[in-house]
Formats: structure tokens, C-alpha cells, sequence
């Protein structure tokens, strides 16, 4: 079960880009950091379609038309 954990996170690291560091600690690292962007990214891209689709057809129709002629 380690062996696989180990294989799925190595993939994963190569998935997020080009390995860096000077080691395979600082490497690790990296890549949680950019493990982190990329959730944080996708979260707020689902927030943002998620308004989206909520107010999709969010039509208000009993509100009073703009007047565009004088009152007096």
C-alpha cells in the first residue's frame, strides 16, 4: 500500500510540472505548494461557476420597468 502511495504521489509531482529542488525533500515541498495553488485555484473556479449557474436565468419580472420619461 506504501509502494502505491509513493507511485500515485510521484505521478501526481510529475503531473504538476517540472520536478525542482536540490533534493527529494525540497522537491516534496514544491510540490505541495503547488499541490495547494492548484486546489485553491479549482475551488475558486467552482465558486465562480457555481454562482453562475445559480443565477442563471435569475429574471426578475415584478420589478417597476426604468421610467425614461419626465414625471411632473
Amino acid at each position: 500500500m506504501k509502494k502505491k502511495r509513493k507511485t500515485i504521489w510521484r505521478l501526481w509531482a510529475k503531473a504538476l510540472g517540472e520536478k525542482s529542488g536540490k533534493n527529494d525533500r525540497e522537491a516534496d515541498t514544491i510540490a505541495w505548494i503547488r499541490t495547494f495553488i492548484f486546489v485553491s485555484y479549482l475551488v475558486t473556479n467552482v465558486a465562480i461557476v457555481a454562482n453562475a449557474v445559480r443565477h442563471w436565468n435569475d429574471n426578475d419580472y415584478n420589478r417597476n420597468p426604468i421610467q425614461t420619461g419626465r414625471n411632473y
